[in-house]
């Protein structure tokens, strides 16, 4: 497989965990030129923006260390962009999460780290 096809083959393991606890799955791989997201999910009363991170080991440091300053600023932006784009208030809660997966794929560890980081 391709990296590209590991990204999303984990994104849809990504999906089912949020599902699998609790949350609503409302959009997936949202691109505007600003960036893009991954998940879009409800969590309880949060509309959550979510960046999904895999790395085989920790070589090099976790998945959710992968989430630069860099790429927290482009999440952000892209959120105001989807909440613009589907008419949605910027004073309802919104979060911004990282699901973290690691391991083979047949044995991954997965850490959905809610509230990962403020908007920028």
């Amino acid at each position: 497989m391709s990296s590209k096809e590991i990204g999303k083959w984990y994104e849809i393991v990504a999906r089912e965990y949020i599902k699998s606890n609790g949350g609503r799955i409302l959009d997936a791989n949202f691109r505007a030129k600003c960036g893009e997201i991954d998940i879009i999910a409800g969590d309880g009363e949060y509309l959550c923006f979510i960046e999904v991170k895999y790395r085989k080991d920790a070589k090099y440091g976790g998945p959710e260390a992968a989430v630069s300053l860099s790429k927290q600023k482009k999440i952000c932006k892209t959120s105001l962009f989807y909440l613009f784009c589907h008419s949605l208030s910027e004073d309802i809660p919104i979060r911004y999460d990282v699901i973290s997966i690691s391991g083979e794929q047949d044995s991954v560890s997965i850490h959905w780290d809610k509230d990962s980081f403020d908007f920028i």
